[in-house]
């Protein structure tokens, strides 16, 4: 699996496995992102993934974009804490996508 994403990729989270069908017809993209780039702390030097929602959210109250430590975007679903999910990571590539 590819798992180096790059400046317009659409991901989706593994959140969207929880939405009913009849949430998807209501909004098809939701869970979905538009990788933005890539940013760096100036402080710490930590890396970050700057991303877009494709759908209404309010994580991006008052702001363009939202941003994830790359460790965090990339890191694992925790199956622990979600048995149900069949998506390994938190994040993955969506193919085909039509924007």
């Amino acid at each position: 699996m590819n798992r180096e994403f790059k400046k317009g990729d659409i991901v989706k989270h593994f959140k969207r496995e929880t939405i009913t069908n009849q949430q998807l017809n209501d909004e098809p993209n939701i869970y979905l992102y538009e990788i933005i780039g890539m940013a760096r702390h100036t402080e710490t030097g930590e890396e970050f993934i700057i991303y877009k929602p494709l759908y209404k959210t309010d994580c991006v109250k008052g702001v363009d974009f939202v941003a994830r430590p790359l460790n965090m975007f990339m890191s694992e679903v925790d199956h622990n804490k979600y048995p149900n999910i069949i998506q390994k990571y938190r994040f993955e590539l969506v193919q085909n996508y039509n924007k």
